[in-house]
């Protein structure tokens, strides 16, 4: 069974860090790109941050870009998402994600793609405070 397990929200104040967990079990992510989404209450679920297979190439949401960074263990099948300079908007339930890429290299546009992605995790729920 294919999982995706985040770990690492929480309520912290403006200004704050946090760094974002994601174990993945159930096959080898090795060759898939790796990412996050989130969603804020009543607002469509948005990219965030994504890292290919490699780690090598690393794409932001222009919002998180320069507070942000996206990292992966591929020994660890663990992806993780550092953020600092917390900012109230930056407040969702942040899901991990992983697309197949098969060690392939895309841009920006279909790593920002929601359908692109074919495991999801449940959630983690990070809340900033002014």
């Amino acid at each position: 069974q294919v999982q995706l397990v985040e770990s690492g929200g929480g309520l912290v104040q403006a200004g704050d860090s946090l760094r974002l967990s994601c174990q993945a079990s159930g096959r080898t992510f090795s060759s898939d790109a790796m990412g996050w989404f989130r969603q804020a209450p009543g607002k469509e679920r948005e990219f965030v941050a994504v890292v290919s297979w490699s780690g090598r190439t690393t794409y932001y949401a222009d919002s998180v870009k320069g507070r942000f960074t996206i990292s992966r263990d591929n020994a660890q099948n663990t992806v993780y998402l550092q953020m600092n300079s917390l900012k109230p908007e930056d407040t969702a339930v942040y899901f991990c994600v992983s697309a197949r890429t098969n060690r392939q290299y895309y841009g920006y546009t279909w790593y920002s793609g929601a359908g692109n992605y074919d495991y999801w995790g449940q959630g983690t729920q990070v809340t900033v405070s002014s």
